[in-house]
């Protein structure tokens, strides 16, 4: 386990806007809640609580990754709109401490969506 620090910042925020991920023209995840991770020279990425994404449209897989900062990701695969994308979500189930807040949240990758879209309220 590696620690963020000044040679490779990760800082967790609360995304003050709405957050809507679509695949085949169908919304799979919206919130209000999201948390936004910046991690070094990377894109920022949007976490969703589990809790505001269409359960029924994720198949969970075998594949998983490890990030030596956050822990162990395992995926799930998206079907809708007549789409599917195997691996387009992510999600840490025990994430180490220094980013225990993305715990129970999925990350989406972009270009296995239509779109995650940031919606002004």
């Amino acid at each position: 386990m590696k620690e963020p620090g000044p040679d490779h910042p990760i800082t967790i925020a609360p995304n003050p806007h709405r957050i809507r991920v679509v695949l085949g023209g169908v919304i799979v995840a919206e919130t209000t809640r999201a948390l936004t991770l910046r991690e070094a020279g990377l894109p920022p990425v949007q976490y969703i609580p589990r809790a505001d994404a269409a359960w029924d449209l994720f198949e969970a897989t075998r594949h998983g990754t490890h990030c030596p900062y956050k822990g162990d990701a395992r995926y799930f695969s998206l079907a809708a709109g007549g789409l599917e994308r195997e691996n387009a979500v992510w999600s840490y189930e025990a994430p180490f401490p220094a980013v225990a807040q993305i715990k129970d949240h999925l990350a989406f990758y972009p270009s296995k969506v239509d779109a995650i879209e940031e919606l002004a309220e």
